[in-house]
């Protein structure tokens, strides 16, 4: 831009590139044709990569607590933890997996079909799965730190800003 005011200014004279300049300036401050607007569930659009990976990694991790939650309300003694502060029975913590699993699949349902309140139940599903991994590490960190990661990365990507564009 700064090469094409120079080669207009010698053009035309002094007087003539700043109006050319000012043109330019005004053309890239105009208001465009279309309007900017946060995208979501009213959306005209689809997915963005964000939403459609959240949607995707929520009904990954749904049914991985639903099995979690199974083994531990079918076999007590699949898992062992020594001495810590939320110790639960693990026919408990079984319950928990699986109610938890079924909220993330329920969510994950709501943001891949665009629903309005599929990214807040994702954000606290996702919450809450979180927590409850992070109170499960002793029992087995293996499985519950990579899922702590994949939840994580869904309130991450529930969470970013995203912009659509409305072509009226």
């Amino acid at each position: 831009m700064i090469l094409s005011v120079e080669r207009d200014r010698r053009r035309r004279g002094r007087g003539a590139s700043v109006t050319v300049l000012y043109r330019k300036v005004a053309a890239m401050a105009a208001t465009p044709s279309e309007t900017r607007r946060y995208g979501g569930p009213s959306s005209s659009e689809g997915l963005s990569g964000p939403s459609l990976f959240a949607g995707a990694a929520l009904m990954l991790s749904g049914p991985l607590s639903i099995l979690m939650g199974a083994s531990g309300i079918a076999d007590d003694s699949l898992f062992a933890a020594s001495r810590y502060s939320y110790r639960f029975d693990l026919t408990a913590w079984g319950w928990i997996h699986l109610v938890v699993g079924l909220a993330l699949v329920i969510a994950g349902l709501g943001v891949v079909t665009n629903k309005s309140w599929g990214r807040g139940v994702g954000v606290a599903a996702a919450g809450i799965s979180l927590i409850t991994q992070f109170m499960f590490v002793p029992y087995y960190p293996v499985w519950a730190i990579p899922v702590m990661t994949l939840d994580l990365l869904i309130i991450f990507a529930l969470t970013r800003f995203h912009v659509a564009t409305d072509g009226r």
